[in-house]
């Protein structure tokens, strides 16, 4: 894992976190800043403060660093958003943040690819951890408020591949393309309606020691970083061998 990477088409990573090796890593306060005044924060709080000061958690295990391990973690896909048959020999988890470049990268370059590689074979789940900024966390909200109207995929993708960042206007104008009620969407943001969902995601990727995004989760086997396909292929053909 190495100190930096350059990338050109990639935005300026904020002074609180470091991109390595495609992967944003919380590296201070930055999320407990962002998301106060929520409830969990009294229960993290102690935990997030010590990001970047002293070793990740220990119980359960922190996740390593960019590539896969054998390691295997108990992860549960909650009733998020998920693609795919219920029943696939594969299921995927991903934590993910919609202001960080390298989730975007691999949304728009490798993970279409990867489902038609497994067609009916996986099972892809979106857990949110909003780490970089607090309008990560409103936008987190927006999708899954989204998600009430029954569009939840379409919005995930609005943002990721949108040409008009985050924000309330712009998360008006993709509600308004996708043809949703933006009144209701922009409703259900200002009043927190989906912010519990947030929290539960975001707990449960620090709880595991999740330490920054992509991180993603195959059949509990964690891959960090916005990785190649080949790199996704080896696990999961690992895992339909096995």
């Amino acid at each position: 894992m190495t100190s930096t990477m350059h990338d050109p088409s990639a935005p300026t990573t904020p002074p609180e976190q470091v991109a390595s090796d495609g992967y944003i890593v919380l590296r201070r306060t930055h999320l407990v800043l962002a998301l106060v005044p929520l409830a969990f924060v009294a229960g993290l709080g102690a935990g997030f403060a010590l990001w970047g000061r002293s070793p990740a958690p220990t119980s359960p295990a922190a996740v390593p660093g960019p590539g896969a391990v054998a390691q295997r973690y108990d992860v549960s896909p909650d009733d998020d958003p998920a693609l795919g048959p219920a029943d696939a020999p594969i299921t995927i988890v991903e934590f993910s943040d919609f202001n960080c470049p390298y989730c975007r990268r691999f949304h728009l370059e490798t993970f279409s690819e990867l489902m038609a590689s497994y067609p009916d074979q996986i099972r892809f789940v979106y857990r949110d951890y909003p780490i970089t900024s607090a309008e990560s966390f409103v936008a987190a909200q927006a999708a899954n408020c989204a998600g009430r109207q029954g569009a939840y995929w379409e919005f995930h993708d609005s943002l990721f591949r949108g040409d008009l960042g985050l924000g309330a206007e712009a998360y008006r104008t993709y509600a308004e393309r996708l043809g949703l009620d933006a009144e209701a969407l922009a409703a259900c943001v200002q009043a927190g309606g989906e912010r519990t969902e947030v929290e539960s995601d975001a707990r449960d990727a620090a709880a595991l020691g999740v330490s920054g995004t992509p991180t993603f989760f195959i059949n509990g086997i964690p891959l960090v970083g916005a990785q190649p396909l080949s790199q996704f292929r080896s696990v999961i053909d690992g895992e339909l061998d096995s």
